[in-house]
């Protein structure tokens, strides 16, 4: 069939009064041809219209396509399986051209950014080889829009500590940040609403707020919109992990940002430049880091369990056996596993990523063999502010520790010291020293007796056999029961 183009010039020809044996071997095409296109009289090509194999059934595959839920393969079979005689190409290219299932095509969009204005930052699986297994992981990959710099870490799993160790380290790897970083509506990043609407969980806002940077989210369906960093995938996908074997999850992170390194000084034919030649400019329109750029680390609470282990994603990292059965603050960063006694940093161990359940045990916080576990008491918090009360609990701590008893009987003490009122604490201790008495059950008892005139109101007839009683000990102290007190005979069954 004639173009339009060729159409013209047959037209033009014939007004100039060329035949048309002329036109056909000025044109190089048949005189048929040329009397066709003069008949005609209009340069417009003319529409095929031709018979077409899946029209006779075109009630039927609409019905059908409805039935089987747009499945164009199920379509098929049920059709063919009514007798059509018709194949599954003809098919799609009916429901192609008709628009079945089809939505017209729209012209993708030009996105222009200025230096430091935008940053992308999305999230993919791959399969690495990890140890010699193959391992499903996370791919956290950011772009900066107008240098088209790269940066990507990955990861066994991605949530939302991982992606703030990851904005945290890719805003040092560019040593800056830009004013926005677009992301496509990820549920780590995401509190509530899409696109223009989205509102960011707190905790990762203030991450962005820290970097001088706010996040924003393209509308759903949309994927243009991020289009250099989901660009950058596939080529992460077929360059850096096609043949690469990995030792550990900290070795395949170390070849990343290597392989980054050397991507971004590659040139680039569509840029005319290398993307780290472009950095050069945009880096001064970045938002500079902070004066201070803090470790991210994810917070848990832990009790020392009777091993003196703590555990952490089933991983156990060993902690100071003088801390057994104490609550403990753990701080779980990119790399290590910090565990905290209060403000004090007691341990460090390396992190294990996976979870194994293995155990890390560091030699120190174990007590050497044969030590008894009260000879470090001497320097513990306990008895330090148990000395400091006055001689008379001095006194009596130093012959609790003679006798053998443990930390939580220190503890114990210690409570009682903090909570009753000092005086009647005080001769609770005195009573305690003379009848050799180390149960703090009946310790407590007996500070409570003297305590009870002064905080709860007794009868009158309790408070005169308070007083009567009080008369008949010097110095006006109440003497111990026989069933809360031992004697002296008591020593020998003890």
């Amino acid at each position: 069939m004639l173009d339009q183009s060729t159409r013209v010039a047959i037209l033009r020809l014939h007004e100039e009064g060329h035949g048309a044996r002329a036109i056909a071997r000025a044109l190089g095409i048949s005189r048929g041809a040329v009397r066709r296109v003069l008949a005609a009289g209009t340069a417009e090509v003319p529409e095929m219209v031709r018979a077409e194999a899946a029209e006779p059934y075109r009630e039927q595959i609409m019905e059908l396509f409805t039935r089987c839920k747009g499945n164009l393969v199920r379509v098929h079979e049920e059709i063919v399986a009514a007798g059509a005689k018709l194949s599954y190409p003809a098919l799609t290219a009916y429901c192609r051209r008709h628009g079945i299932g089809h939505a017209p095509p729209e012209p993708v969009g030009q996105y222009d950014f200025e230096p430091g204005e935008e940053s992308q930052h999305d999230t993919s699986p791959h399969d690495v080889i990890l140890a010699d297994q193959k391992r499903r992981a996370q791919t956290a990959s950011m772009a900066l829009c107008y240098s088209r710099m790269l940066f990507f870490q990955i990861y066994p799993r991605f949530t939302r500590f991982e992606c703030k160790v990851f904005l945290t380290e890719a805003a040092l790897y560019f040593e800056g940040s830009c004013r926005r970083w677009m992301i496509d509506n990820t549920h780590v990043v995401v509190l509530s609403g899409t696109g223009a609407d989205m509102v960011p969980v707190p905790e990762m806002a203030a991450v962005a707020a820290r970097f001088g940077s706010v996040f924003a989210a393209h509308e759903k369906g949309d994927a243009n919109r991020s289009a250099h960093v989901e660009r950058s995938f596939d080529h992460i996908e077929n360059n850096f992990l096609a043949g690469r074997q990995f030792t550990d999850w900290a070795h395949l992170n170390r070849e990343a940002r290597a392989w980054c390194d050397k991507v971004n000084a590659a040139q680039k034919r569509h840029l005319h430049a290398s993307p780290r030649e472009l950095f050069a400019k945009e880096r001064a329109h970045l938002v500079p880091l902070p004066a201070f750029v803090p470790e991210v680390y994810q917070l848990h609470e832990r009790i020392v369990d009777s091993e003196g282990y703590v555990n952490v994603h089933r991983n156990r990292y060993s902690a100071p056996w003088r801390l057994i059965s104490r609550r403990v603050e753990v701080r779980e960063t990119k790399d290590h596993i910090h565990i905290y006694d209060g403000p004090r940093c007691v341990a460090v161990h390396e992190r294990v990523v996976d979870p194994t359940d293995a155990r890390i045990t560091l030699p120190e916080h174990r007590p050497p063999r044969g030590a008894k576990v009260f000879a470090r008491d001497a320097a513990s918090l306990e008895e330090r502010e148990l000395l400091q009360v006055g001689p008379e609990v001095a006194a009596y701590v130093a012959w609790l520790k003679k006798r053998g008893r443990s930390l939580r009987v220190l503890r114990r003490l210690l409570a009682m010291v903090r909570d009753y009122p000092r005086e009647p604490l005080l001769a609770a201790v005195r009573v305690a020293v003379h009848f050799g008495l180390d149960d703090m059950d009946r310790f407590e008892s007996l500070v409570l007796r003297r305590i009870a005139g002064d905080f709860f109101p007794l009868p009158p007839e309790d408070a005169l056999d308070e007083r009567g009683a009080a008369d008949d000990e010097p110095g006006g102290e109440d003497p111990p029961e026989d069933d809360d007190t031992p004697g002296p005979e008591d020593d020998d069954d003890r």
